[in-house]
C-alpha cells in the first residue's frame, strides 16, 4: 500500500516539475517572440522589406527542416509525405501566411513603434476568432463578444495614442494601420490552416509554408538588387535576421508545439500574452523607445480582452 502511494506521489511530483520545464521554456518562447518586434527595427533601416522577409526564411527554412526530420523521427506515425493535392493549401499558407504577414510586419516597423506593432499584434487571437465567426460560421458566445470588443477598443486607442478625436481627421499613423493588416493576414492564415489542412501536422504546414515563402519571393528579391545594398548592412542587422530566423520561428514554434502536447492548447495560449510585456521592457531598454501610460492601459485592455476569448472558447470545448 505504501509502495503505491509513494509510486503515486513520485509519479505527480515528476509530472510537476516537466510541467514546470514547459512554463519556463513557454516563457522563453514568448521572450523570443517579442524580441523579433526589436530584432525588426535593427534591420528594416538597412534592408528592404522583401529582401528581408526573404532572408528570415532562407535561414527559418533550413532550421526547420531539421526540427521536421527530428520530430518526424521520435514520432513516426505523424511523419507527412508531400501530396500534390496539398499544394493549393501550402500556397495559401506561405503567400498569405508567411509572406503576406512579414511584410506588412516589417513594413509597419518602418513607420511605428515596436511597442505599438506589439500591442497590436497581441490581438491575434481575438481577430482570429472574429474571422472563423464569420468563414466558419462558429458561433460567438456573449462572453467572447465582449473580449473581442475589449480588445478592438484597445487597438484604437493604441493607433489614436488615447485621442480618438484623430478618427474623425484619419490622421493615423500608417504604421499602426500596417500592422492591423498583417493581424488580419496573419489571423486568416491560422483560421484556413486548421479549417483546410487537418489532416497534416503543423510541423509540415510550417516547414512548407516557409518553403514555399522562399521560393516566391526569389524573383522580387532580385528587382531590390540586393548585391548593391548587402556590402553596406551593420553586423547587427544581420544578427537581427538570424535571430528572427533561428528563435521566433523555430525554437519557440517547437517550444509552443511541445507544450500544446504536455499542457494541452488552452494553458499554452496563455504565455501568448506576456508577449507585449516582454516588448514593452526590451524596446525601453534596448531602442529607448518611451513608454507611455495610454500604451499601458492599451495592452491591459487587448490582453483582458484576450484572456476573456480563451476563457470562454476553452469552456466552449468542455461543455
Amino acid at each position: 500500500m505504501q509502495t503505491a502511494i509513494r509510486r503515486e506521489l513520485g509519479g505527480a511530483v515528476q509530472i510537476k516539475m516537466k510541467h514546470t520545464r514547459i512554463y519556463i521554456l513557454m516563457v522563453l518562447a514568448a521572450f523570443c517572440w517579442s524580441g523579433a518586434f526589436i530584432a525588426g527595427k535593427f534591420a528594416v533601416p538597412y534592408i528592404p522589406t522583401v529582401s528581408l522577409t526573404f532572408g528570415r526564411f532562407v535561414v527559418a527554412t533550413a532550421a526547420m527542416g531539421f526540427i521536421k526530420k527530428y520530430m518526424e523521427s521520435k514520432n513516426p506515425e505523424e511523419k507527412y509525405i508531400f501530396q500534390k493535392t496539398d499544394l493549393k493549401k501550402f500556397l495559401f499558407t506561405g503567400i498569405v501566411g508567411m509572406v503576406g504577414y512579414h511584410i506588412f510586419f516589417f513594413l509597419s516597423l518602418k513607420y511605428t513603434t515596436a511597442i505599438n506593432s506589439s500591442i497590436i499584434g497581441a490581438t491575434n487571437p481575438v481577430v482570429t476568432a472574429l474571422l472563423a465567426l464569420l468563414f466558419l460560421k462558429q458561433k460567438l458566445p456573449l462572453k467572447q463578444a465582449l473580449g473581442i470588443a475589449l480588445s478592438l477598443f484597445g487597438v484604437v486607442l493604441t493607433i489614436t495614442a488615447g485621442d480618438l478625436s484623430v478618427l474623425a481627421a484619419f490622421d493615423l499613423n500608417k504604421g499602426d494601420l500596417i500592422m492591423c493588416l498583417a493581424v488580419i493576414v496573419w489571423a486568416a492564415y491560422g483560421v484556413y490552416s486548421k479549417s483546410r489542412c487537418a489532416g497534416i501536422s503543423p510541423v509540415a504546414i510550417t516547414y512548407y509554408s516557409f518553403l514555399v515563402c522562399t521560393l516566391v519571393l526569389i524573383p522580387f528579391v532580385l528587382l531590390e538588387k540586393p548585391w548593391e545594398f548587402l556590402p553596406g548592412v551593420p553586423a547587427e542587422a544581420y544578427i537581427a535576421v538570424i535571430f528572427m530566423a533561428i528563435f521566433p520561428s523555430c525554437f519557440s514554434y517547437l517550444v509552443q508545439q511541445i507544450a500544446i502536447k504536455e499542457i494541452g492548447p488552452a494553458r499554452t495560449s496563455v504565455f501568448i500574452n506576456l508577449v507585449p510585456i516582454f516588448s514593452f521592457v526590451l524596446a525601453t531598454l534596448i531602442l529607448g523607445e518611451t513608454l507611455q501610460p495610454v500604451k499601458i492601459l492599451t495592452a491591459a485592455l487587448i490582453i483582458a480582452g484576450v484572456c476573456i476569448c480563451q476563457l470562454a472558447g476553452n469552456t466552449k470545448k468542455e461543455s
